[in-house]
């Protein structure tokens, strides 16, 4: 019997000690800012001439890091080292690949301060956003690591008088990880370790706006005692390296989390049919939202507004789940927007190190343009009623926006702005609501506020999103307890951190033997 698993608990900073210890954390991670980082093939460490250079986004020029950059021959050497340590990694025992993952959460937990310390300074997370994506890595490690336990055997099917049957799960062969910079270690380790336990090997390439937590998440693993060539770290171009893997003969899948464009890019051509390419390559991607909160008349309004802001302005808005509409029934309009604008003019952007700001910049100049190019957008649209303003003279600040009086088909209610910016739009009613929240091409996630037990029900049959939260805010899904992933244009309907989420790692073999 495997044991169930308790999340890792979010640490207290309201207690003095645990300041001190992400202090501590900080001056660790300045300790090592600015350093050289190497490819890993086949348990070799690689530098190359070109390298990524990893900056701060609150203060521009701070240098994380340097990373070597692969180039298309440093992939094909990286996959043909896949190839080969496939052969062995997919016969050594469950039980012993789980233990690579257990061991690498026990380290990760001992260090877990200054991992999420590297986040704040690398991806520019707020103290508690990168606590919980800390968190959320040793969970996935956890989680995946039983998961593989209890399906190591198969599953039962039936046999007949002198015949035994088998069913049973067997790995698929080189995995591609292309991991996002917004969970640059929750995710990036997740979909990272769901494939190795599973018994694939695989090519790691993270964001190169954030590839020096990724780095030192590969120290971990090879400290854990993952063999050579399971995992090769090929940071790189997506236009060079990225395609070059998803389309090579040896990849058997694709595990992608990103904008919708690039995972939609990724699908197609690995729909498509190389030669020497004896399989259909499989695609797990999860691409993005228009996240919506409905506020119904009968509604805990202050827990309304609170959940709006939260959702909404954590982590900048920077979240593929995070509440980008709000949809509120025209009794009580007013009075969330009112309360909203005011509870949001008291969370400020800052440099994150500063644990009273409550969020931090976003992610490089790229994402502060096209944010402030929304904003420029809503003003024409709607009526701006708090924020707007952007500053990247130092990093790349921009304060929470909100958007009132918007009609429900306006392009900041339907386009992903992946930033702090929500949009508030009227509904007649419930049902009105609902019908709004639907009107998006996404299904990720969605909130609905309301103490009537009969609008619940109905939202549970009709509101089309993978993740539905009720009387809450739409981000924080825990492993184990919300498994994450969404519908339509938000991905493949796959399930991260839930029960089925490592078979999609896997296939099935059916053996019959006959007495």
């Amino acid at each position: 019997m495997v044991q169930p698993y308790k999340h890792e608990p979010f640490t207290d900073f309201s207690v003095e000690s645990n300041q001190a210890d992400y202090l501590k954390g900080l001056e660790t991670v300045k300790s090592y800012l600015g350093q050289d980082y190497d490819l890993l093939i086949d348990g070799e460490r690689i530098s190359t001439d070109e390298k990524i250079v990893s900056i701060n986004p609150a203060n521009k020029e701070e240098v994380i890091g340097r990373v070597s950059k692969a180039n298309q021959a440093l992939a094909e050497k990286a996959m043909q080292s896949a190839v080969r340590a496939f052969q062995s990694w997919r016969k050594v025992k469950p039980e012993t690949r789980a233990d690579v993952l257990f061991k690498a959460a026990a380290i990760i937990r001992r260090r877990k301060h200054e991992f999420s310390a590297l986040m704040t300074k690398e991806a520019g997370k707020p103290w508690n956003e990168a606590d919980a994506d800390t968190a959320e890595a040793i969970d996935f490690l956890e989680y995946y690591a039983r998961q593989m336990l209890a399906i190591k055997d198969g599953v039962p099917v039936n046999s007949r008088p002198n015949e035994y049957n088998r069913y049973d799960y067997i790995p698929l062969g080189v995995g591609v990880i292309i991991s996002p910079w917004n969970f640059p270690f929750a995710i990036m380790a997740g979909t990272t370790v769901a494939a190795i336990v599973a018994g694939n090997t695989v090519l790691l390439k993270p964001a190169s706006t954030t590839p020096i937590i990724a780095a030192k998440f590969v120290e971990v693993l090879e400290e854990a005692g993952l063999p050579k060539g399971v995992l090769n770290f090929v940071p790189g171009s997506g236009a060079e390296v990225g395609d070059y893997l998803v389309d090579h003969k040896d990849t058997r899948f694709i595990s992608f989390t990103g904008s919708r464009d690039v995972g939609l890019r990724i699908n197609e051509r690995a729909s498509k049919l190389n030669d020497g390419q004896i399989w259909i390559k499989r695609v797990i991607a999860e691409m993005g939202g228009k996240d919506t909160i409905v506020v119904d008349k009968e509604a805990d309004l202050e827990l309304a507004a609170q959940s709006i802001v939260a959702s909404a302005f954590g982590f900048s808005g920077q979240k593929c789940s995070a509440c980008s509409r709000a949809v509120i029934v025209e009794d009580v309009y007013d009075q969330v927007l009112a309360r909203a604008v005011e509870i949001a003019k008291d969370k400020q952007a800052g440099n994150p190190e500063d644990r009273s700001n409550f969020t931090g910049p976003v992610i490089d100049q790229s994402a502060f343009n096209k944010i402030m190019s929304y904003i420029e957008i809503g003003k024409e649209e709607g009526k701006l009623m708090l924020g707007g303003e952007g500053d990247d003279s130092k990093g790349y600040f921009i304060q929470p926006t909100i958007f009132a009086d918007l009609d429900p088909q306006a392009r900041i209610m339907h386009e992903e702005i992946f930033g702090p910016v929500v949009g508030f739009t009227k509904a007649k009613d419930f049902n009105h609501a609902i019908e709004i929240a639907n009107n998006t091409e996404y299904g990720l996630t969605g909130a609905v506020l309301t103490n009537n037990r009969e609008h619940i029900q109905q939202a549970r049959e009709d509101f089309h999103v993978g993740n539905l939260y009720f009387n809450r805010g739409c981000t924080g899904a825990i492993v184990g307890y919300q498994p994450f992933g969404g519908f339509n244009m938000s991905g493949t309907d796959s399930k991260a951190g839930g029960p089925d989420y490592i078979m999609l790692h896997m296939q099935a073999k059916t053996t019959s033997e006959m007495y």
